[in-house]
């Protein structure tokens, strides 16, 4: 029996064979061409190329594994286009005569290089990133192969594994995964915990060649990896596995059931989806509604705004597919982390305190009108809710309002039907919003707290630094005492209080919550079973004095 340390970033215990992953060829030819215009030309053609089959590899992957899963693979899309790395192989071609395959391997080694440097890790993770999106470019060019497919069920072993290459992997063979190198904020462990699939990284020595073809075990909650099991060690993983799959079919016993307390209080556990490809998700998980529709997804991944029609299209399928129950879609959340190029906005210092959400649709009112236009116009199939992100003042409340009502009067000029019972609401995820939900609450219809942004901002910490660590505490008192308040203030108003945020799914902070009279959480699809098992497993009266004397 070989037993291996490595860090667990995906839950659950896998067993099966050991399979070791053979990357695609990324040897390429190094010649000088004669016609450098050619050149650049096949280049710009793979470069096309490249961008459409990302996006449809991303549509592929979101019908499988959800919008986290097919984000990356948009990022990507974006990043075959980076004008650094265009430049880059332009140069390579024109100036040195280089064939378009080496010049993209050239260009791509070098703009890697440039990431890996960096000190954010965040930034680091770019690197594989970059490598990944040159070899897909000269596949296109023709200078690559793609890996061969798993032989059956197997733990599959990699050195790493790049974000398309994961995703394309057979889901149904593949057991676990584990890796010798990697990172738990990299996109192999991200791309793992998104297809629902053990893993473990940072296993050193599971390459050795004597341990293909053997029986292993690895278990994604502790890190370890065990190659040919005592009988005694096979025996104890087996019993956890099987304690993991009754606890699986048990979630699924709570489909159909109440999300109630043991005392009788109620909450709503809804989805956040980014598409109408997330609908089926949501049916299949019960999803009691969507506390969040991440409206921004849809200009994702594009070379320009998508119309009224495109938009109207996108949100009647989502609201008449789930035509009796509510359908929150956040207004367009563009900016900090989700740039897109054909938005032109400025470069910024520190874009998360910049021109992102709401201000953008207010300073550019067309482009926030077309958006309202489709929403009223789909909300006439299913029940609608309108939300506003990134909202710090009362005035900006108004103006958006505003923008809402004249919206309204169009289309009841235009003989265009529409639902007069749309709610409005906004996204709490600023200090000032909570500091000034007492005022706010008077405005809207609903508060959803946004606790990404709310813990990011409160504690001035970069979300997206993981080298921050303990100082980006998401159970800081500071933050939960914001939301306490804000639960307060919206209640005293008659205002439902939600929280769609990544908190929302940490059934550590479920009685909290609760005891807070949270009145929704929206989390993803597959988190709606166990988060309604954790609700209905609490006594919200014999744990609210604990949470008052914890947040005292």
């Amino acid at each position: 029996m070989i037993s291996m340390q490595g860090t667990g970033v995906s839950p659950g215990v896998a067993s099966g064979t050991l399979h070791f992953y053979h990357a695609a060829n990324a040897d390429v030819r190094r010649i000088v061409v004669s016609d450098r215009d050619a050149e650049w030309e096949r280049f710009l053609a793979a470069q096309a190329a490249a961008v459409e089959q990302l996006g449809v590899l991303a549509e592929e992957v979101r019908q499988r594994s959800g919008d986290d899963a097919a984000a990356l693979l948009e990022g990507h899309q974006l990043l075959a286009e980076d004008p650094d790395l265009t430049d880059e192989v332009e140069a390579l071609i024109r100036e040195q005569g280089l064939c378009a395959e080496a010049a993209v391997m050239d260009a791509g080694e070098a703009l890697a290089e440039e990431f890996a440097a960096l000190e954010d890790p965040y930034l680091k993770e770019r690197s594989a990133d970059v490598k990944d999106v040159s070899r897909r470019i000269v596949s296109c060019l023709g200078g690559g192969s793609d890996a061969a497919g798993l032989p059956g069920p197997v733990i599959l072993a990699a050195k790493d594994l790049a974000p398309s290459e994961t995703v394309q992997l057979d889901k149904d063979l593949l057991l676990g995964l584990v890796t010798a190198g990697g990172s738990a904020r990299g996109h192999t462990a991200i791309m793992a915990r998104t297809m629902g699939i053990p893993a473990v990284i940072g296993a050193a020595d599971i390459l050795d060649p004597v341990l293909e073809g053997k029986e292993v075990f690895i278990d994604g909650d502790t890190g370890t990896v065990i190659v040919g099991p005592d009988p005694e060690t096979r025996t104890k993983l087996l019993e956890k596995q099987k304690e993991q799959r009754t606890h699986a079919q048990l979630l699924k016993t709570l489909q159909g059931q109440p999300s109630m307390t043991l005392d009788g209080q109620s909450v709503r556990v809804c989805c956040n989806i980014a598409g109408p490809q997330d609908v089926q998700a949501v049916l299949e998980n019960d999803g009691e509604g969507v506390g969040l529709f991440r409206s921004e997804f849809l200009y994702l991944g594009r070379e320009d705004y998508p119309d009224e029609e495109t938009q109207f299209e996108a949100y009647r399928e989502v609201l008449s597919a789930l035509s009796d129950r509510e359908v929150i879609i956040r207004t367009l959340d563009i900016g900090a982390d989700k740039q897109i190029g054909y938005f032109d906005l400025p470069k910024e210092e520190n874009p998360a305190l910049g021109k992102r959400a709401l201000r953008i649709c207010l300073d550019r009112p067309e482009l926030f009108r077309t958006q309202l236009r489709a929403m009223y116009r789909a909300s006439a199939y299913g029940r609608l809710g309108i939300m506003f992100p990134m909202v710090a003042s009362e005035w900006e409340v108004r103006e958006a309002r505003a923008m809402c009502e004249k919206v309204q009067r169009e289309l009841k000029e235009e003989g265009i039907p529409f639902s007069d019972e749309v709610k409005i609401g906004i996204m709490v995820e600023t200090p000032a919003a909570a500091v000034m939900s007492d005022r706010l609450a008077q405005l809207v219809d609903f508060f959803s707290i946004g606790t990404n942004d709310l813990t990011q901002y409160t504690l001035a910490c970069d979300r997206q630094n993981s080298s921050l660590g303990r100082f980006c505490d998401t159970h800081h008192p500071a933050v939960l005492r914001l939301i306490r308040l804000v639960a307060e203030n919206a209640h005293r108003h008659g205002v439902l209080v939600s929280i769609c945020g990544e908190l929302a799914a940490d059934l550590s902070l479920t009685e909290t919550f609760l005891a807070m009279g949270i009145d929704e959480l929206s989390v993803s699809p597959r988190s709606v079973l166990p988060l309604r098992q954790k609700v209905r497993e609490t006594d919200v009266s014999a744990c609210r004095s604990a949470v008052s004397d914890a947040l005292a």
